[in-house]
């Protein structure tokens, strides 16, 4: 065998074995879309109903609570960036931290300092190699988030907001929400002080048009709302995790069968390739050969 087949027929089996593991990867991943997708919709009764409430609250009464109150004069806010944990997931995460830096970038403009927040290895890893500061980051949780991470995130995040020193004016959040298989888009909201106009339910119906009943609030309206409120942004806050987890798996599901077909494609071709260059040892080996034997009969006629 010429050293060309050698190094054909080498690649062949390292691009195969490549493609093995990217069809793996991206069966797992079509798995895991479902199990994802059944998540956001379990939260979304919950996230309803508490957007109900808030509303309910914050519209009929007259309380003023430090996380509905806009301040004029904000000079501090809050990016919480939602990233991957591992790669191979195409533009997912380059995506939101194109959108988180768009939005950095504008809040500066409105002369506002920005302290970003991190859910992800990959966005960690982005402002870490930059040297940007970063408030603090959380990961290991970024394909399958819970509950419990979302209130760990939240609670760290309205005491920033909360703090009398220090603290922060706004909440944003940076994630990725899943529209299908095939479309997942970056989008930044405001998530605090709470803008009862932009409230939305699950089935993007705005929650101001929803008819309330009378309330009475106990112990009071302020109470309630230092109750709900919390709660309010834990669960919008889970529910950003969850789309982001079903993009994740969707993007990475799509990158690797983008992978798997090149890899088909690209053992077609070196498998051309390889028959070619066997093709050419073989006619060289038969050219060899009759060169030889002719060669031979010549020598043969001279000697008589």
């Amino acid at each position: 065998m010429g050293a060309q087949l050698r190094v054909y027929k080498r690649r062949i089996r390292s691009v195969t074995a490549t493609k093995k593991i990217t069809k793996a990867m991206e069966m797992i991943s079509a798995a895991r879309i479902g199990k994802a997708q059944r998540a956001v919709a379990a939260s979304a009764p919950y996230a309803d109903e508490l957007t109900r409430a808030v509303t309910a609250v914050a519209t009929r009464s007259n309380a003023k609570h430090p996380l509905t109150t806009e301040n004029p004069n904000a000079k501090r806010a809050a990016v919480l960036l939602i990233t991957a944990d591992r790669g191979l997931a195409g533009g997912y995460s380059s995506n939101a931290i194109k959108a988180s830096l768009t939005l950095t970038e504008r809040l500066r403009e409105e002369g506002k300092d920005v302290v970003t927040y991190i859910v992800g290895r990959k966005g960690l890893s982005y402002y870490t190699f930059r040297n940007l500061t970063v408030g603090n980051s959380w990961t290991g949780f970024s394909d399958k988030p819970t509950y419990g991470d979302a209130k760990t995130v939240g609670a760290e995040l309205i005491e920033a907001f909360t703090a009398e020193t220090g603290g922060v004016d706004e909440l944003h959040v940076v994630s990725t929400e899943f529209v299908s298989m095939l479309t997942q888009d970056a989008v930044a909201a405001r998530l605090l002080p709470l803008k009862l106009d932009e409230v939305q339910l699950s089935d993007q119906t705005p929650a101001k048009s929803e008819i309330f009943p009378l309330y009475d609030f106990e112990p009071s309206a302020e109470g309630v709302l230092d109750a709900l409120l919390p709660r309010y942004v834990e669960s919008r806050i889970y529910n950003a995790l969850l789309q982001s987890a079903a993009s994740e798996h969707a993007a990475r599901r799509r990158a690797m069968k983008s992978a798997t077909d090149n890899a088909g494609e690209l053992i077609k071709s070196l498998t051309r390739l390889a028959n070619s260059a066997r093709q050419a040892e073989i006619t060289q080996e038969i050219s060899e050969i009759v060169g030889g034997a002719n060669a031979l009969a010549d020598a043969s006629r001279g000697s008589e």
